[in-house]
């Protein structure tokens, strides 16, 4: 009978796997043991024991993490369709859109720049020194020795000196300098020298 077949099948798998083949060599170590003197009246236990400990702890086959073996009953694959599927038509291919140019790159943020422009953003100078305009030319201008001398130095060595003239205004006498005019003529100096 076809049921009778699938279980000798399977107990002669299972007789064959690694499991069980190490849980005799584990049973054969506890005969060892009675014969020695050491299980006493308990050693059908022992041996037991040892055989199910040696079995349920080996790994199963790759794939059969059970130790059953390989006689489990597979389906049989599908037969491939004798007659090509057919082929799917094609869209008409559409024409690509328009790729937009890419923009020129801009120039890269100086942040000492940035930093000075916050800093004049914040001071009260007179619109007509000019100091505005200077600022937006050194984001324009390439740059440069002489555009970094002017961040880094020069603008902020003119506006210092221009607020200081104005703090010590009211001391400075009747004779002294403009500091708006000074200012003033400072910025268009470095303007002159951006070109």
């Amino acid at each position: 009978m076809a049921t009778s077949d699938g279980l000798g099948r399977r107990v002669l798998a299972y007789l064959e796997s690694a499991r069980n083949l190490v849980g005799c060599g584990a049973g054969a170590v506890g005969l060892g043991l009675h014969f020695a003197g050491l299980g006493g009246a308990w050693w059908p236990g022992v041996v037991a024991g040892l055989y199910g400990a040696g079995a349920l702890l080996t790994p199963g086959r790759d794939g059969d993490p059970a130790g059953r073996g390989t006689c489990a009953t597979t389906t049989p694959a599908p037969a491939p369709p004798t007659t090509p599927p057919a082929e799917p038509t094609a869209p008409p291919a559409r024409p690509k859109p328009a790729q937009p140019e890419p923009a020129a790159p801009k120039p890269a943020a100086d942040p000492e720049l940035d930093a000075l422009a916050d800093f004049l953003g914040s001071v009260p100078l007179p619109a007509a020194a000019g100091v505005a305009e200077l600022v937006a030319a050194l984001r324009a201008a390439e740059p440069g020795p002489a555009v970094r001398l002017i961040v880094r130095h020069r603008l902020p060595v003119a506006v210092d000196g221009y607020l200081r003239a104005r703090t010590w205004g009211p001391w400075a006498g009747a004779d002294a300098p403009d500091p708006e005019r000074e200012l003033r003529a400072a910025v268009a100096v470095l303007a002159a020298e951006l070109g």
